[in-house]
């Protein structure tokens, strides 16, 4: 659909901002009394990351972050999402709060504001206490109300300047990339497990939600990782296979958080992989205590066909080993291979916006990688962010246009960073990072982004 940009502008008090996660950019990890997460564990793992990159230092953030808090001024956002390192502020994943820890996001809240940007904070994007992956992880119950626990006690400590609190960052990634196919950390390779774990993680996200508002938290949401899925041919092995992915991508999180339920074909899929034990009474009313809004991060579009499984390669497709997923020919890609679909954004939230009712939304996340270089004259011309960006606010526009409550749009991602198990290989910042040097440079794309935020139109 060809839009003419010059009349793309956003709602009056849009929320314009970039998005951070912890380990992939504080660095710092044995100070202050921080302890091990799952992810040093597993990044000092040899095999596990891409040229066995560690999060060791990242983008030193924890020493930098003033330097970090400029930029963000730079781009003129409204609002900084970021997530809280949960063994920096709860070393042990239990008991009383590290004084340290808390004492480094009190200072980065307040340096926010103090810039007049709103801080948005994350309580948990992955960076699980060791000590409590050790005790069973996120498949045991336990660790869905030690949560909680921690929740409640860091919002006691912040909630007076922070507003806006997102309890998780994409669960489906925690759960099924963590534990069943292991490409992320613990690295776990069983598929009960994962099921388990993101079942317990919806539930943590729930008692969380209900610990916060406990104490007077105003604004409270979480943020899922949706993708439009297609069936690479109308035949009904076809449609099968997308309905089964769309299950256990989508709305294996949407239904129980927005609608108190599991979606009935997605657990008949799951039968054979485990029980539902795991679920017991009260539980789905917990998951689906009302929020205040949905995040939505978005990167790319799924389409699959009927293949065959590939038995000893574990799969975090569980119960649908055996779909294969189509690259259309002549779509373009982000380094990270994902398909450039802008329509895909528009899809995705017009169809929560129409099947889970009206909702505030945010889309909480969206970038791309791509292979950013300094050239000599100390400029990096990333065109291919920027446009991939402009069209992506343009999607997003469009979903407002068709009644939409769209409210903010959040850019992944602030700095070039430790993108996980791709360690330092893939650059998705509005701000280049030399990681030998730590020197910061505003990329062209996030020159361009400032012009977005205070203009509040493309």
């Amino acid at each position: 659909m060809t839009q003419d940009l010059s009349q793309v502008r956003f709602p009056d008090g849009f929320v314009w901002g970039t998005a951070t996660a912890s380990y992939q950019i504080e660095g710092a990890v044995h100070e202050d009394g921080r302890l091990p997460s799952i992810w040093d564990t597993f990044s000092h793992t040899p095999g596990k990351t891409a040229g066995g990159d560690t999060g060791d230092v990242a983008d030193d953030h924890y020493h930098r972050y003033p330097e970090d808090l400029s930029l963000l001024a730079d781009l003129g956002v409204s609002h900084y999402r970021f997530s809280l390192a949960w063994p920096r502020i709860q070393p042990e994943g239990r008991g009383q709060l590290n004084g340290a820890g808390v004492d480094f996001y009190q200072r980065l809240v307040d340096g926010l504001l103090e810039h007049g940007i709103k801080p948005w904070v994350t309580l948990f994007h992955w960076d699980l206490p060791q000590t409590l992956e050790d005790a069973g992880g996120w498949p045991a119950r336990d660790t869905a109300e030690r949560f909680a626990e921690y929740a409640a006690l860091i919002h006691q400590r912040l909630g007076d300047r922070v507003e806006d609190w997102t309890t998780l960052n994409e669960p489906w990634c925690a759960a099924f990339l963590g534990y069943a196919s292991g490409h992320h950390a613990p690295g776990r390779t069983d598929g009960a497990a994962a099921v388990r774990a993101a079942h317990h993680l919806l539930l943590g996200h729930g008692l969380a939600v209900r610990a916060l508002r406990a104490q007077g938290a105003t604004n409270l949401g979480t943020t899922v990782n949706l993708y439009p899925v297609d069936p690479a041919t109308p035949a009904d092995a076809d449609r099968d296979a997308a309905r089964r992915i769309d299950g256990l991508m989508n709305r294996f999180f949407l239904d129980p958080l927005l609608r108190g339920s599991y979606p009935a074909d997605v657990l008949k899929d799951l039968t054979e992989v485990t029980g539902t034990d795991h679920v017991r009474d009260g539980d789905l009313a917990v998951i689906s205590t009302p929020i205040d809004f949905l995040g939505i991060n978005y990167y790319s579009r799924h389409v699959v066909r009927a293949g065959t499984a590939r038995p000893g390669h574990p799969s975090h497709w569980v119960g649908s080993e055996d779909v294969e997923f189509v690259k259309r020919p002549g779509v373009p890609v982000t380094e990270m291979g994902w398909e450039i679909d802008p329509d895909g954004l528009y899809e995705t939230l017009t169809r929560v916006w129409r099947e889970y009712g009206p909702l505030p939304l945010y889309v909480t996340e969206n970038g791309a990688a791509f292979p950013d270089e300094v050239t000599p004259d100390g400029r990096v011309r990333d065109e291919d962010r920027r446009s991939y960006l402009e069209r992506h606010f343009a999607a997003a526009h469009r979903a407002i246009g068709e009644g939409v409550d769209l409210r903010g749009y959040f850019v992944w991602t602030l700095l070039d960073n430790f993108e996980w198990a791709h360690g330092y290989s893939k650059r998705f910042g509005l701000v280049h990072v030399d990681f030998e040097t730590q020197r910061r440079t505003l990329k062209d794309s996030g020159h361009w982004f400032s012009e977005i935020t205070r203009a509040n139109a493309l």
